[in-house]
């Protein structure tokens, strides 16, 4: 993006697929899996309880967003995280969400001390 100044209307565009995909809850669950190193579909699969051919009709979204990238070993694909930048914007969301749930539970407790 230029940080000198605005986004240019193909960069705003790319963004706003780019969160309009992310906008999927089995899609960002996916990429949280592989986020801590290379998975296969298969890996995906079973640890998320979701079908193969959805598991790879969201990894071919996320390519061709260029989310994750694919790497093969031996006969089978293996999936991660295309680069830091991607993790590190998936974990800080992650840890905001976080903080507003815990801000909100305590404020329910001082609201019911009082």
């Amino acid at each position: 993006m230029n940080k000198a100044g605005s986004p240019s209307t193909q960069e705003l565009n790319f963004l706003s697929e780019t969160f309009r995909l992310l906008g999927d809850p089995s899609r960002l669950r996916i990429l949280l899996h592989c986020e801590n190193g290379p998975k296969s579909v298969t890996d995906i699969s079973e640890t998320l309880d979701l079908s193969q051919s959805l598991v790879s009709h969201h990894l071919r979204l996320l390519r061709g967003a260029r989310l994750v990238t694919r790497v093969r070993h031996s006969k089978q694909m293996f999936y991660e995280i295309s680069d830091q930048h991607v993790g590190d914007v998936l974990l800080d969301m992650l840890s905001h969400v976080r903080e507003d749930r815990e801000s909100v539970a305590e404020q329910h407790v001082v609201d019911a001390q009082s």
